[in-house]
This record gives C-alpha cells, structure tokens and sequence, in this order.
C-alpha cells in the first residue's frame, strides 16, 4: 500500500506571479517565462489550476482571455479579500481537502496569511515557479484518461450546477432528468492506474482510507479469493468516467468489502450508495454473510453512516482501529430510480 498525498489544485496569485507587474497599474502585464507551458502541462496531468488574487475580476479574466488562459482556471477567486478566503472557498467548490492545496504567490506576507489560516495547505514562492514540473507531489503516477479530462469534467459539473440552480421545479426533478447511467464491472487490467489513483486521491467516501499500488491492484484483480469491482458514471452532459472502487475478499460463508471508496465529485449525484448495494444484493445471491472494514479518519465519517443506514452493525476492532461491521441482509435497499444501473 502507498500513502502519498498529491497536490489537486494549483492556486495562483496574479500580480508578479503569474504575469510580471501590477494589473491595474498597467494593462501591458507579461507572462513570466514558461508559464503558459507550466500550467497546460499540469492541466495535462490532471492537475487543477484556480487564482486567488486581489484584482478587478472582469479586466483580471480580460486579460487571461488574452494569454489564452481563461479556460484552465476552475472556480477562480479574484476579488479584495483575504487570500485565505479565497483558498477556503476553491477548496469547497472542489470538495478537497486543504492538504490538496498549492498556493503560489509572490509575497510573503500573503503566503503566511494563507498559512496561519489552513497550516495543511503548501505554499509556494513564486519566485520558485519553474520547479514546479518537477516537484514530485505535482507528478502523479500515472496519467490516466480521467486525468487528462479532469477539468472538463469539472467544467461540466459546473454546467450541471447552474442549470438546476435556474431550473424551475424541484431538485428530485432536475436530478431525474439527468438520466444518469451506471456501470458496475470487474476492474480489467486497463483500469488498474485509475483505481490507483482513485485510492490515492479519494479520502472522504473512502471506507477505510487505504490506498494500493497497481501491482497490488493487478494481485486481487487475479486471486481467486478477491473481487475487485469499477464502477463508471455519465449523463446527458457527459462521463464523470471512473468513480468508484471495491475490494471483496471472499469465502464459502461471507464476502468481507476491504476497501469501498466513492469519487466525491459524485457526492450530489445520489449515486455514492449504489456499488454498496450491488455488493449487498450479490453477497444475499451468493447466500452469504457481508462483512465490511472500516476505518476512521479525518473525513470519511460519511461512509460510516452509509454503513449504518445499510444495516451493518459493529462487531469487533481490532489493534490498527479498524473497525469490522456485519449485515445480515435481512434488508436490502433498492437501486435509487432517477439511474439506471447496469452490470456488465
């Protein structure tokens, strides 16, 4: 198992940080050198880029327009408050954690400001920018499909989010229409590098906070004693690609879920229950008891309460704190109506 941490999202201040000058001080601002090839490069990878910047927004987005750099910046926080303000509501807005966080700004004060604030984000001098490609929690180890379609599909998602925010009906509606498709199979060798890295970056809807390489991935793909299942997601506006992940270990009596994780990008969605149920409805099929792993960590109190609304009971803890939960499958929860689900 690996327990590296990556960073998610990149957040750039503006004025002598990403551009040399002062914005309203002069329209004629320069990208620094390499900047614009930095910053593709890390949105290739799969790495998310905002700002947080003290600036007028409209002449600040004007001129990223200008640079051809306005469309890599998800959820860009350009006002005249505090820059801690700013990272805290990226940070929301993306559902991630602080420590997923880069701050990058020319200014010292600033950057202790962002510091005191939220100690688990890393800052960053500017005047260190053109190490950034080689800085290792900024190179994942694999770079995925999903990866390379990470900021669209966030930008789909904000599409998503402004389109129920002005639809006129209920929400239960606006989900329904959606027409939400979900595929639940056995993870093929060319999953593998997104499952990694779903262990990796996935913390909150992450029953255990385990992370795997791919080799060991690839090992219960093969075992005869493991099941390990992928599930994928999309809708009319496009693939949310891979989005879940679980490890059964089986035998004559029970199947025991080691790991069952959700992508929190599908948190709104009411899909984060569905490979749960799968799970429940294969192991009642099979005639068998489910057991499921839990661990407690800083933010994964969500899969716990899934586990309970499901039914499971605990049984024991053991000396790592890892708690073992039992469901007898006296009941089973249906497939929620507004997605179609699919096992292939």
């Amino acid at each position: 198992m690996t327990k590296d941490l990556e960073i998610k999202c990149v957040v750039w201040d503006l004025d002598d940080t990403l551009w040399n000058g002062t914005l309203l001080e002069s329209l004629s601002v320069a990208l620094k050198s390499q900047i614009k090839d930095i910053i593709e490069t890390l949105d290739q990878r799969g790495i998310l880029n905002s700002i947080a910047s003290r600036n007028n927004f409209d002449v600040a987005m004007r001129k990223l327009a200008e640079f051809g750099l306005d469309q890599y910046f998800i959820y860009p926080q350009i006002n005249w408050g505090a820059k801690s303000v700013s990272i805290e509501r990226i940070r929301k807005e993306l559902n991630i954690g602080f420590d997923s966080l880069m701050f990058i700004d020319d200014k010292q004060y600033e950057r202790d400001e962002v510091q005191q604030c939220h100690p688990e984000d890393t800052c960053f001098a500017s005047t260190r920018y053109l190490e950034l490609l080689a800085y290792m929690p900024l190179n994942p180890k694999f770079i995925t499909e999903d990866s390379r379609r990470r900021r669209t599909m966030y930008l789909d998602d904000i599409q998503r989010t402004q389109d129920e925010a002005d639809f006129q009906g209920p929400s239960v509606e606006f989900i329904s229409s959606l027409n939400m498709r979900l595929v639940i199979s056995a993870a093929t060798e060319k999953d593998l590098q997104r499952a990694e890295e779903l262990t990796r970056r996935t913390h909150q809807l992450n029953a255990t906070g385990r992370t795997y390489d791919y080799d060991d991935l690839d090992a219960f793909r093969v075992s005869p004693n493991h099941q390990l299942l992928t599930c994928k997601l999309e809708d009319r506006y496009g693939s949310y690609g891979n989005i879940g992940l679980a490890l059964l270990e089986t035998t004559a009596q029970h199947n025991q879920l080691r790991l069952l994780l959700m992508s929190c990008r599908v948190m709104s969605r009411g899909v984060g229950t569905i490979l749960l149920t799968y799970v429940m409805h294969l192991t009642k099929k099979q005639g068998k008891t489910l057991l499921a792993d839990f661990k407690p960590t800083q933010n994964n109190r969500q899969m716990y309460v899934s586990y309970k609304f499901a039914n499971f009971v605990e049984k024991q803890t053991d000396g790592d704190g890892v708690i073992l939960m039992e469901n007898d499958l006296s009941l089973l929860p249906s497939f929620p109506r507004h997605v179609e689900v699919k096992v292939v």
